[in-house]
């Protein structure tokens, strides 16, 4: 017999985030056990970096630092201890900013979003015209030119980007600062914002070209679409309601992969402009033998990553109707 709770329209939204959400806190248990792990193999710890940097400290000094920080107990006894402090929401403290980690990471967290959220939305108003345009013309001059664009900002590594745009319009045209946060007006951040923002735009805008023009080529090839077209619809309602909202469907699943891509552009492109978001703060704890900061840093970016594949599932079943979330 049929559950009465199924019949509602909520039901399927409400088990299928309970299932997903469940499965998130799961994947994100098991990455704080091999983050953490991995974090114990690095060579040296904190109070070997105290030694080194002062003198004065002596052997009996570090056993006793070693003793009130937890470093002289066995890895998964720190873990546990580290765990049952965080389930708490004590996530403990930065050595290298001597302030609690959220304190630090919330905010980071936020700048990174803001230079993903501009790069993503100027990549997709400047990928959707083009895949469209290339698509409704293959193998023309127009599309080998769209083609041109995208294979070239496939090319372009992250890096020398960073050097170009730096060089080009800070450097010789003076137009935009090189890099850092500006003084915290919304005019100065949107500034030092532009020149980061821009770079990762060109480098995951021709990915998402090639793959709308060959999602859209594909979809036009379909019935409906010769069947639209048989009504005496406008090739423009044609592409842009029928075809490209079925094309967007693999692409979708692209552009939310490819969220984690623009994490691993995100630390190039924030350590070459000075922009202080989760990459650069994640560099600079690893390098900096910073446990705390680098693992709920790692595990903040790989959740907001399953965050970003979620919504795209969600995004799956607005786009077309045919897919259900069961």
């Amino acid at each position: 017999m049929l559950d009465p709770l199924q019949a509602l329209p909520c039901y399927s939204m409400v088990r299928f985030l309970i299932e997903r959400l469940t499965g998130l806190g799961v994947v994100l248990f098991a990455m704080s056990i091999l983050v953490y792990l991995l974090i114990g193999l690095m060579p040296g710890d904190p109070i070997d970096l105290m030694i080194s940097a002062d003198p004065n400290l002596t052997a009996a000094d570090a056993e006793r630092l070693k003793a009130v920080y937890g470093l002289d107990r066995p890895v998964h006894e720190r873990y546990l201890a580290w765990l049952g402090n965080a389930l708490q929401g004590d996530f403990g403290y930065s050595r290298l900013f001597a302030r609690p980690v959220l304190e630090i990471l919330l905010p980071r967290l936020a700048n990174t979003l803001m230079l993903m959220g501009l790069a993503f939305a100027l990549a997709l108003l400047i990928a959707l015209p083009l895949g469209v345009l290339a698509a409704r013309r293959p193998q023309s001059l127009t599309d080998g030119a769209v083609n041109l664009f995208a294979f070239a900002g496939i090319s372009l590594p992250p890096f020398w980007l960073a050097i170009l745009l730096i060089l080009l319009f800070a450097v010789a045209l003076g137009w935009l600062p090189a890099g850092g946060m500006g003084d915290g007006s919304l005019a100065s951040t949107l500034t030092h914002l532009l020149l980061p923002a821009f770079a990762l735009t060109l480098a995951s805008v021709g990915g998402y070209v090639r793959y709308l023009r060959a999602s859209l080529i594909e979809a036009l090839r379909q019935d409906y679409i010769r069947t639209a077209r048989a009504k005496g619809l406008s090739d423009t309602r044609v592409v842009y309601g029928h075809g490209l909202r079925n094309a967007m469907i693999p692409v979708t699943t692209i552009i939310a992969l490819d969220f984690g891509t623009l994490f691993g552009g995100a630390l190039i492109t924030e350590t070459m402009f000075g922009w202080l978001g989760m990459g650069k703060t994640i560099y600079d704890a690893i390098m900096g033998n910073d446990y705390n900061l680098a693992l709920v840093g790692l595990l903040l970016a790989t959740g907001t990553v399953l965050l970003a594949n979620l919504l795209a599932d969600l995004t799956y079943a607005w786009l077309d109707p045919r897919i259900r979330l069961e």
